[in-house]
């Protein structure tokens, strides 16, 4: 049997579609090479930022709990939803949060109740909010957590932060569990009823449990006094988290000039603590929401203190420092948040689309070299076909008037081939070539006697 021999690329009629193959095929390579290195890199770099968010807050009625219900009505403005955990305090946000199975994305966390843990995985998105640290105390002269020794003592629930600051203070003076000093697990309301009733001799309050109007009552209670921190300085120095307060005089009530004297307080910092991983769009909302529910004036702070960027047990995050430099983004500040998101997204992929667009836009050429090539050696493929029935000896008639035919149909398509200038050296060589074989096949048939 005799090889099968390939008809003539491109026939008669179907050059046009040859020529726009040859210009659209090295495009439409490249364009789908972009794009599946875009969609990687939107994939893998940048994703989009996430529709909810789980925040870890604070046990109920808490000022923790407040805001982050605050939170999450601004954030559903820009149509993300923020999903609120109640907790037992800092201590538990902030295991939630190193739990990669809890999935809690954000949690407010007190200072001071970090120590011992790995925080590495987490980081700040800035300061919101103090807790000061108030020691309330039977009789008068205290100025030190030191003279409260051998003494009972309110130091707050088992597992709060402020159970856990409080007995980090009281270390710090001597002053530990086991010892002759009697530590009573109870804080807020509870703690102040039994400082009044007698039962403790001191209650350290801090938060929520420091409330305006508990202050208040307990000032006005005969025998009950607010220790007085004379060594603020020396404690903002030995734990870095906390800062010092100073109460004015007649803060609390003018009228009663409550407190008479200045008080000096130590209070440590809320921070908003996230995991490494959060969105930097997302990122943005929290801290916009944080400044607008504590950036108002209180009884604590200046109007614009917080949130504040400074470091303390966390690091920074390097969303968090951007935003604090300079604000929101242009996107962000002058389109919905989710076209922003889109155009943040597009101009991140710019870069990486550069990259690939100047070695892809030199691979275009070559392809379309490649593809007009590649038609020429198809014609050259069916002229051997053809030579090589010309050289055979037993032809028949009718298969050297067969092979006579074809190469008149490539003739044919040649002459209607539309080929680029540049490769018009190629294509005349091609013209030559199937003279060439016509002529060797000529030849064939004189010397079989059936000439064409």
């Amino acid at each position: 049997m005799k090889p099968h021999r390939p008809r003539p690329p491109n026939l008669t009629g179907d050059q046009s579609h040859a020529e726009w193959r040859d210009h659209t095929l090295p495009y439409a390579i490249v364009a789908a090479l972009v794009v599946l290195v875009v969609t990687l890199i939107v994939w893998l770099v940048d994703p989009a930022p996430p529709k909810t968010i789980t925040m870890s807050a604070g046990p109920h009625d808490s000022s923790f709990l407040v805001a982050a219900e605050q939170y999450k009505k601004i954030l559903a403005h820009n149509g993300i939803t923020l999903k609120v955990l109640e907790s037992d305090g800092s201590v538990q946000n902030l295991q939630r949060l190193l739990d990669p199975k809890q999935h809690v994305d954000l949690a407010l966390v007190q200072g001071g109740v970090a120590d011992g843990m790995d925080t590495s995985s987490l980081m700040s998105l800035g300061s919101v909010f103090y807790i000061p640290v108030v020691v309330f105390y039977r009789g008068t002269g205290v100025t030190q957590l030191s003279q409260l020794e051998g003494k009972r003592i309110a130091v707050g629930r088992e597992g709060s932060g402020t159970r856990l600051l409080a007995l980090k203070l009281l270390e710090a003076n001597g002053i530990e569990p086991g010892g002759d000093t009697v530590l009573v697990p109870s804080d807020g309301l509870q703690a102040a009823t039994q400082l009044v009733a007698g039962d403790v001799d001191a209650a350290i309050l801090n938060g929520d449990s420091a409330t305006r109007g508990l202050m208040l009552r307990l000032l006005k209670v005969p025998g009950i006094s607010v220790m007085n921190f004379d060594e603020a300085s020396a404690y903002t120095r030995l734990f870095p988290y906390l800062d010092q307060l100073d109460l004015p005089p007649g803060v609390l009530d003018l009228k009663h000039r409550i407190p008479p004297d200045t008080v000096h307080l130590v209070s440590p910092t809320v921070e908003i603590v996230a995991r490494t991983n959060l969105h930097p769009a997302i990122s943005d909302l929290v801290i916009e929401a944080a400044q607008e529910v504590h950036g108002m004036p209180g009884l604590l702070q200046h109007a614009g203190e917080f949130p504040n960027p400074v470091a303390r047990e966390y690091q920074i995050s390097e969303d968090a420092q951007r935003y604090y430099k300079t604000g929101k983004s242009f996107l962000y500040r002058n389109l919905p948040f989710w076209l922003a998101s889109i155009g943040d997204r597009t101009l991140v992929l710019l870069l990486p689309m550069a990259v690939l667009l100047f070695p892809a836009m030199r691979l275009i050429p070559a392809l379309y070299q490649w593809r007009v090539r590649s038609r020429i050696y198809r014609y050259y493929g069916a002229l051997i076909a053809i030579e090589r029935g010309a050289l055979t000896t037993d032809s028949s008639d009718d298969e050297r008037k067969a092979l006579f035919e074809e190469l008149d149909h490539i003739e044919e398509s040649l002459n209607q081939l539309r080929m680029p200038l540049a490769f018009a050296d190629a294509f005349y060589v091609l013209r030559e070539h199937v003279g060439f074989v016509r002529a060797r096949l000529a030849a064939s048939a004189s010397g079989q006697g059936s000439p064409h």
